[in-house]
């Protein structure tokens, strides 16, 4: 996939461009991404695309911005994983004064050279969001442009999918729903800090991720999860919160890589991703107290059935992928 971002390229073709923030890239993202990859196969010499704004920079919803579900490098390898050849992914405050007009002229038109463009039913732009898709459509037309709208996609109780449901499910814990409709499991894609390498002392090693701000976190609690290091995946059990038995002065994801005896992690980057909510996070009497823990912690993880480390398909309503 080639990055846009912060150059002077343009696409070598046309282009059907997928518009979003795509900060989830839950069901309703992607159905919206596979019909401009499927629009762009039907046209030959068009090649499928995205435009989303960095999540990170987005402020217009809200006094504290946009809380991330995605990184912005996992956002991008899910979006290449899907089979996107292009990206634009420009800052939020550069671009939010741009009138609609403006924006459909150098965004969609010159930069990213569309040919059609694909977007949702709730597709905002122009400055101050006074933009919908129908003057979208209108503004495309002008250019020669032509746009497709795709209608919301639903679970199975007819609840319209949405990063705000998604965040709501991880917020509370139920991190089971929340991979459902993301088509994904929630992931942490980040480095490895230095902690107070107590874990070792008890025969239970751990590595410390340290969550960034604006990062959407989730219930403080004990998760199965499974971590991707060296190449290789394991399961693991994550503490996601602030360990008040040792204390930690930010929230953090603290891991135990379960069967992992390599090298130490420490400025590596691991991929942790989150796979069922075990139980509350506790503050222990002392170590031995948490040692037993993890150890019974380590045994539930073990029991859970393998086919819950896979990924879980949902049933949506206008889910033709």
């Amino acid at each position: 996939m080639v990055d846009l971002t912060g150059t002077n390229d343009v696409p070598k073709n046309f282009t059907a461009v997928a518009m979003g923030l795509f900060d989830g890239l839950h069901y309703g993202h992607r159905t919206v991404i596979r019909y401009a990859i499927d629009i762009a196969e039907q046209n030959p010499g068009t090649d499928p695309a995205v435009f989303t704004f960095d999540t990170a920079s987005v402020t217009s919803k809200g006094a504290g911005g946009v809380e991330c579900i995605l990184s912005r490098d996992m956002k991008f390898e899910l979006i290449e994983a899907l089979g996107v050849r292009y990206i634009y992914s420009p800052d939020f405050m550069n671009f939010k004064d741009l009138t609609g007009e403006e924006f459909v002229e150098l965004v969609i038109c010159d930069k990213l050279a569309a040919k059609f463009v694909i977007c949702g039913e709730d597709f905002r732009f122009g400055k101050g969001a006074e933009c919908g898709v129908k003057e979208l459509d209108r503004l495309c037309r002008k250019q020669g442009v032509k746009l497709y709208v795709v209608p919301p996609v639903r679970e199975n109780r007819g609840e319209r999918i949405s990063s705000t449901m998604i965040r709501e499910l991880i917020r509370d814990g139920k991190i089971e729903t929340a991979n459902m409709l993301l088509g994904s499991q929630f992931t942490l894609k980040l480095p490895v800090a230095y902690g107070k390498q107590l874990g070792r002392t008890i025969d239970f090693p751990t590595i410390n991720q340290y969550l960034p701000k604006r990062q959407v976190t989730p219930k403080y609690g004990v998760y199965a999860s499974k971590t991707e290091v060296c190449g290789r995946i394991y399961k693991s059990v994550t503490n996601i919160g602030v360990k008040p038995t040792v204390g930690s002065d930010a929230p953090l994801a603290e891991t135990y890589i379960i069967g992992y005896s390599g090298e130490e992690l420490y400025g590596e980057t691991a991929k942790v991703s989150l796979i069922a909510f075990i139980r509350p996070e506790i503050k222990f009497d002392g170590m031995d107290e948490l040692k037993r823990q993890i150890a019974e912690d380590t045994a539930a993880v073990m029991a859970i059935p393998e086919s819950k480390y896979l990924y879980t398909r949902c049933r949506c309503s206008s889910d033709n992928m």
